[in-house]
């Protein structure tokens, strides 16, 4: 055969057969009992030809069934009321019909209620709010004033104080600041000692010079002629140190009529300016000097 043309097959064959055989002879042997005749299931019924019956003697032959009286019961049918349809009078819609539009008109006059507070409420906020600021500006505005008032009223005080003392003063000390023929302080009783200079005088005359150096009193200095045969004026700034020293001078300033090629010369004649010491000066006081040249100087 084609389908046991191997060794492998052949055993598988046999080996096969073995088990079905195996298997049918369990089947015989240790199989389910069977029973003749087989167990019945469920309830016996007597036997008889009616449906109902009395004794103890069944009968032979059949009897005539008893006929069956049916009692036929009254079927009584549940009536349901009908259901009426309540058609609603004219009365009753006009009157409903009124209470609608009652209660329309009053819901409208209750928006209109509260819209009209509302508006009320957000105009009182308002108001309010512009009338706090107002107050509030006002109150800074009178508070900005009293302090005014305070701080000049102080001043005219300390300077009635220092009006009243230098008047009734009767010190011994010497000295004074300023370009004029008699004693005094030159300047602002409210005045910086030492601020952006004066000039004294009615400033340099011709072929003269001119100074401004606020608190530090009188300088030495000498004259560095020009170059050239030009005249005019010509105003330098200059930084002045606590030594009385000038460290810095720009010509050229504001007043100045000459031409530039004096400003040299006017630098240098500032740089030899030299003022009293003072350690209580600024470390860079700004001040002024004016040189007039002339051509006959």
């Amino acid at each position: 055969m084609k389908y046991l043309d191997s060794k492998h097959k052949q055993n598988s064959a046999k080996i096969t057969a073995l088990i079905v055989l195996i298997l049918l002879l369990l089947l015989f042997v240790v199989g389910p009992k069977y029973m003749d005749p087989p167990e019945e299931y469920g309830v016996a019924v007597n036997f008889g030809t009616t449906d109902v019956g009395s004794g103890n003697k069944p009968l032979s032959e059949p009897k005539k069934a008893v006929e069956e009286q049916v009692v036929e019961e009254e079927v009584v049918e549940e009536v349901q009321p009908e259901e009426s349809e309540v058609v609603p009078t004219e009365a009753a819609t006009k009157a409903e019909e009124v209470m609608t539009q009652d209660n329309a008109e009053a819901i409208a006059i209750k928006k209109q209620k509260d819209a009209k507070a509302k508006a009320d409420a957000a105009e009182a906020k308002a108001k309010a709010e512009a009338k706090a600021a107002a107050e509030k500006v006002e109150r800074e505005k009178r508070e900005a004033e009293e302090k005014k008032r305070a701080e000049e009223a102080e001043k005219k005080k300390q300077l009635d104080n220092l009006i009243g003392g230098v008047k009734n003063a009767a010190g011994n000390t010497d000295g004074g600041e300023g370009p004029d023929n008699q004693g005094g302080n030159k300047g602002q009783l409210d005045g910086d000692p030492y601020a952006a200079s004066y000039f004294g005088g009615s400033g340099p005359g011709k072929g003269g010079v001119g100074y401004g150096l606020g608190g530090r009193g009188k300088p030495n200095n000498s004259i560095v002629l020009p170059d050239c045969q030009e005249t005019g004026l010509v105003v330098v700034e200059v930084r002045v140190n606590r030594q009385g020293k000038v460290i810095k001078a720009f010509p050229g300033k504001k007043g100045t009529t000459g031409t530039s090629c004096l400003f040299e010369a006017a630098r240098k004649t500032a740089m030899t300016f030299k003022w009293p010491a003072n350690s209580d000066a600024p470390v860079e006081q700004v001040g002024f000097v004016s040189i007039n040249f002339d051509v006959g100087q």
